[in-house]
Formats: structure tokens, sequence, C-alpha cells
């Protein structure tokens, strides 16, 4: 079974891998990302079980953010410091804000525990510099309040 992080992870990987190959689905990637992780207490492959809710929230994550790509975009794009556009972010870390974004908007999380678990996939998977610029970003949701509810 996932816990809550591990489903994050799960979905950024998911989403990085949909954003490197167009051939492939959301459910497809999923479990793909799935059948490769290792689970770290027993190096068994964790299998897809819509029994366990981390497991369900994995797949409203990475559904999510596809869905709403578009709009998640959009309301990024104005939160970037001058000079920055998407285009210019790594993916890393333009998945990252985007996954952090909708769970902000979406999950039913405490928005500050949304922005943590950013925080927490920079440092696993781009450095402390990204973590930062996360944090950033993301905090101006919450500063402002997101405005940008559909």
């Amino acid at each position: 079974m996932l816990d809550r992080h591990q489903a994050r992870s799960a979905a950024f990987q998911t989403l990085f891998m949909l954003e490197s190959s167009s051939d492939l689905t959301p459910d497809l990637a999923i479990s793909e990302v799935l059948t490769t992780t290792q689970n770290k207490t027993d190096d068994q492959p964790i299998q897809l079980d819509l029994n366990d809710p981390n497991q369900v929230y994995l797949q409203q994550l990475v559904h999510g953010v596809v869905e709403r790509q578009t709009e998640l975009d959009q309301a990024l794009t104005p939160k970037l410091k001058g000079g920055w556009t998407l285009k210019r972010l790594s993916k890393t870390d333009l998945l990252i804000l985007r996954l952090g974004l909708f769970e902000i908007e979406n999950a039913a999380v405490p928005q500050a525990v949304a922005i943590n678990e950013a925080i927490q996939l920079a440092k696993e998977f781009s450095d402390d510099q990204s973590a930062k610029f996360i944090n950033g970003v993301l905090a101006k949701f919450i500063e402002n309040g997101s405005d940008h509810k559909s």
C-alpha cells in the first residue's frame, strides 16, 4: 500500500512519464509507475489496488492535472517573477507546480500541506533552489487567496 507522500511522488512520476511520451494514457502511465515502484519494506512491486484510498488519490491527482493543465498553466503564469515563463522552467519544476496548485485548489488537505508536499517533491526530484522557487510561487496562491477556482 502507498502512503500519501508516495501517492504524490507516483503522481509526479506519472505526469513526467506522460510529458515524455504522448503514446501513453494516464491510466497506463499510472500502472507503469506502480509496477516499477518498489515498496521499500519488502522490495515487491506495488500492485494497482483501487481499494487503496491513496491509489485512488494518485489517480485523482494525475487525471486532475492532465484535465486542467491549461487552466493550471494560466493561473501559474502571472505568479512567475519578471522574465520567467512556463517554457523557461524545467519540466520537473513545472510538473511539481501544476501538481501543487491542483492539490491546493482541489484536495481535501490543508493548503500548507499541499505546498509542503510540493517542496518535498522538489527536494526529492530536483534541488533546494527549486524547492525555494516552488514554495515562493505556490505561497502566492495562499497569500492572495486562490482566485483560480473553476
